[in-house]
């Protein structure tokens, strides 16, 4: 079997966690889903239980688990990759994170950790204050 892999993405658009939920309500009651335009080659460490992990105003946040990846064609005929994703958005712990094109594959020994429990139903800090946070090594 594989080793677990992890994807990181920026997440344009949205302020925070909470932002992205609401984004994601459009897929209704099914899985989210994510277009992009390459298509990972580590597929299989991918789908034995990877994540992609989402990065709010440069601070890494939360996570979705990868349930599977599909081929996704638009007008242009371009092959595609659609990561579909379970609708649990899962807090992480607050971790800095430089601007980048694309998306990157993540190790799971460099995946930060998730929110304690009892703490991930709670008001999420302003991304620029958890980075700060984490910069000090406080979160």
């Amino acid at each position: 079997m594989s080793a677990q892999l992890h994807l990181i993405k920026l997440c344009v658009g949205a302020e925070g966690p909470d932002e992205l939920v609401q984004w994601q309500r459009r897929f209704g009651d099914g899985h989210a889903i994510h277009v992009t335009r390459m298509w990972p080659k580590r597929e299989e460490e991918l789908l034995a239980g990877g994540s992609i992990f989402w990065v709010f105003k440069g601070v890494m946040l939360a996570r979705q688990r990868i349930v599977r990846l599909d081929e996704h064609h638009r007008d242009d005929g371009i092959r595609r990759c659609a990561l579909i994703l379970d609708r649990d958005i899962v807090p992480v712990t607050a971790v800095p994170r430089r601007p980048f094109q694309g998306w990157r594959y993540l190790p799971a020994q460099d995946a930060p950790a998730d929110m304690p429990r009892g703490r991930e139903g709670g008001t999420a800090l302003p991304p620029q204050m958890a980075a700060a946070l984490a910069e000090m090594g406080l979160v």
